[in-house]
């Protein structure tokens, strides 16, 4: 095995539950996964078979009821809730459909902000911003606010965000939903650079067929299970 394809993250018996009134659904149902560095892990299933839960309970957003998640060799959810937000910081990246840009912020500012968070100094944040800008095809485009971008810019201003902070775990949540084909296409590409290039753990939840074909593995979800968990190498 190289180092780029050893494990990064892995769960065992997730399950999640929410009270609806009086009643309580079981959303995950002892679901066990696993996701490798330098590859492009897809989750795929219908709308409300559990996908957003899963990627939630395995990057630290929401505790599971019950199961373990091991995040980089740690035990993610035995840590303080501080250490849990801390290692989001310094580990993960998010995209999700929505973008969640900033309105008054232009691109430059959008990724600049996350990487001062981390600490960075000013000079180091503003280069490796403008480098994760040039990387998705925005370095023109960097002094440009969300109202002046496009629905595909401004995702990819989401994954300049994300991969400029260089996590080793990378989350993405519906990426594509919200883009017509071309720009879905640029996106899960850049997703796919992040694993080979950036040797990420890339996890996609999505249930757009397009992607399938970018998958090193693909999983199915339905229910809150996961029946099966093939493994599918790369151009297969």
């Amino acid at each position: 095995m190289t180092p780029n394809s050893s494990m990064a993250l892995s769960a065992t018996g997730l399950v999640k539950r929410f009270k609806t009134g009086r009643s309580t659904v079981s959303v995950l149902k002892g679901v066990d996964f696993s996701a490798r560095h330098g590859q492009v892990t897809m989750v795929m299933g219908p709308s409300g078979s559990g996908k957003s839960t899963l990627i939630a309970a395995l990057s630290g957003l929401m505790k599971p009821d019950e199961g373990k998640v091991s995040a980089l060799g740690e035990d993610l959810w035995g840590r303080s809730r501080a250490k849990i937000d801390r290692f989001r910081l310094d580990h993960c990246g998010f995209i999700f459909q929505g973008f969640n840009l900033f309105p008054a912020l232009n691109a430059l500012q959008q990724v600049t902000l996350v990487l001062r968070r981390q600490g960075l100094s000013r000079g180091e944040a503003h280069t490796r911003a403008v480098e994760a800008l040039d990387e998705v095809g925005l370095g023109p485009r960097m002094k440009q606010r969300p109202h002046e971008l496009s629905g595909g810019e401004k995702q990819r201003i989401a994954i300049a965000r994300a991969i400029s902070k260089r996590p080793t775990l990378l989350f993405a949540d519906e990426p594509t939903s919200a883009l017509d084909g071309e720009n879905g296409q640029i996106v899960i590409r850049l997703l796919r650079r992040a694993a080979v290039e950036h040797h990420a753990a890339v996890i996609c939840v999505t249930h757009d067929p397009r992607l399938e074909a970018f998958a090193d593995r693909i999983i199915h979800i339905e229910d809150g299970l996961i029946p099966l968990d093939p493994v599918r190498p790369a151009g297969a």
